[in-house]
């Protein structure tokens, strides 16, 4: 079975980050996987696990967001009874529990400073001490970390080990937005409408080319986990009808979402058109460090046709 076919879509950007990850999938390397909120992080980390050979191994899941900082040391390594308050028995921690298998973190911006040193020296031996141990356990886990937060953003400010980064981003692997792949925007619905009818047992609804057209410009800030969730609220409450424009939420058809009013003026003499298209494109790719996806966004283009036009002005290079 092919695992990564539960990743939907057929954009040159999908399917070159595709390429990529099947070949991750086949070493142990440590992969970070980067991208906005709701752009299938977690859908990707598993794919990789599945295609690897520790496929029949535990792959366990942490979200760094959502314990206590009291609690994460504990919860990653395990501790020892009596070790602190209410450690009324041993516990085994999760390095322990994916033993021979994969441990995704997920928003591992945010673990604590602390623990990054922690897990810095797990990766670079292999071993994890429990909380309250004098000696630590050799295990077999591969780490996966995501993360929807710039990372370097955050070792100027002092939040996170520049080591650790550059331990965890072995593989980097950027996953674009969604307004990134406004192509894939169309078999994206049918597979999640599909999904719906099958699971409510309900006639699918279908959108109208009109309706195609609004969700095709929308900017979608949650991704495809906002457009999942639009296409399970359309197929309960529109079973079997045919969507049309105004049957979308109110967001979809609010000024923002259409092409806002020009704030500039074009001088007296007029422009180079090209040079200034070449110039914006360098602003932008500067700004970002050389991240084409963030630079389409700003530029308010698809990453196609900025990858286009870098090559029209000769730009690859920088």
């Amino acid at each position: 079975m092919d695992y990564f076919n539960t990743i939907i879509g057929e954009s040159p950007a999908l399917e070159s980050l595709i390429r990529s990850a099947r070949i991750v999938a086949s070493t142990d390397v440590t992969v970070l996987i980067t991208g906005e909120t709701g752009t299938g992080k977690e859908v990707l980390a598993n794919a990789i696990q599945k295609s690897s050979s520790r496929a029949n191994k535990p792959f366990i899941t942490l979200n760094c967001a959502v314990l206590p900082e009291s609690l994460v040391e504990s919860e990653l390594f395990g501790h020892r009874k009596g070790s602190f308050t209410g450690a009324t028995a041993n516990k085994e921690g999760l390095f322990q529990a994916a033993d021979g298998g994969t441990l995704f973190l997920d928003e591992i911006n945010s673990l604590p400073l602390a623990i990054q040193g922690k897990l810095l020296r797990f990766l670079e031996s292999g071993e994890c001490l429990a909380v309250g141990d004098t000696k630590p356990h050799k295990v077999n886990v591969r780490v996966i970390a995501a993360t929807n937060s710039n990372l370097q953003e955050q070792i100027k400010r002092g939040e996170f080990r520049q080591d650790l980064f550059y331990r965890l981003s072995v593989v980097p692997i950027d996953l674009p937005a969604l307004q990134d792949r406004a192509e894939d925007i169309d078999a994206l619905i049918k597979h999640f409408l599909r999904h719906f009818s099958k699971e409510h047992n309900i006639v699918a609804p279908t959108f109208s080319r009109q309706a195609l057209k609004t969700l095709r410009a929308y900017k979608w800030p949650g991704n495809i986990r906002e457009l999942r969730n639009l296409c399970e609220r359309l197929s309960i409450l529109l079973a079997g009808r045919v969507i049309e424009p105004e049957n979308l939420p109110y967001e979809f058809s609010s000024p923002s979402n259409g092409a806002e009013k020009s704030n500039f003026t074009l001088p007296t003499l007029g422009v180079q058109l090209d040079d200034l298209e070449a110039d914006l494109i360098y602003q932008a790719l500067t700004r970002t460090n050389g991240n084409r996806s963030k630079s389409a966004r700003l530029l308010g283009i698809s990453r196609d046709t900025l990858l286009y036009r870098i090559q029209k002005h000769g730009l690859a290079s920088s």
